[in-house]
């Protein structure tokens, strides 16, 4: 089986969690945070949705420089967050299913300026620096959700707010 056929079953499961956590992040708390040193919550947001957007970006380049800045995502509706998602998710979808093996066994690396952070194999940045990155954030993006009082989505099982099967009443 080609690496991309492999790793897609795995993007799909992965999308559509998050799309059922960023539907939930209340507009009316865009401005929240937990902590003065952390992510608001409209920045975090916009975070989770623009990560799949890497994917693309590492199939088709050689490596990311970020010492140049880069715009800020700013939305003022959870509508718009949601969209800006599913474009990402499509046009990463497009990119992974074209992707050749060969292409994806080329190193990739991530750097600002001189600094170099890491260099692999597109695959591994695939999994670790989009997919995990990924995944870290929606779980704090979730966290988020629990604090102020929005209901979580289940994840990788029930959570106490989407529970089909009854079993936080157990």
């Amino acid at each position: 089986m080609p690496i991309a056929q492999s790793l897609l079953p795995e993007f799909e499961m992965e999308a559509a969690v998050t799309r059922k956590v960023l539907e939930r992040v209340p507009e009316q708390r865009f401005d929240w945070k937990p902590h003065p040193k952390s992510f608001s919550m409209h920045d975090l947001a916009a975070h989770v949705a623009n990560i799949f957007s890497w994917g693309p970006l590492t199939i088709a380049t050689k490596e990311l420089d970020v010492s140049q800045p880069f715009p800020k995502r700013r939305f003022e509706t959870t509508a718009q967050l949601v969209a800006d998602f599913d474009k990402n998710v499509a046009e990463y979808r497009a990119a992974l299913t074209k992707a050749t093996d060969a292409a994806l066994g080329e190193t990739w690396t991530f750097r600002a300026g001189s600094t170099v952070f890491f260099t692999q194999p597109k695959v591994g940045v695939l999994r670790g620096f989009v997919m995990n990155h990924l995944i870290h954030h929606r779980g704090q993006l979730s966290v988020y959700l629990r604090l102020c009082d929005a209901p979580v989505p289940s994840i990788y099982g029930p959570s106490a707010d989407d529970d089909p099967f009854g079993f936080s009443k157990k």
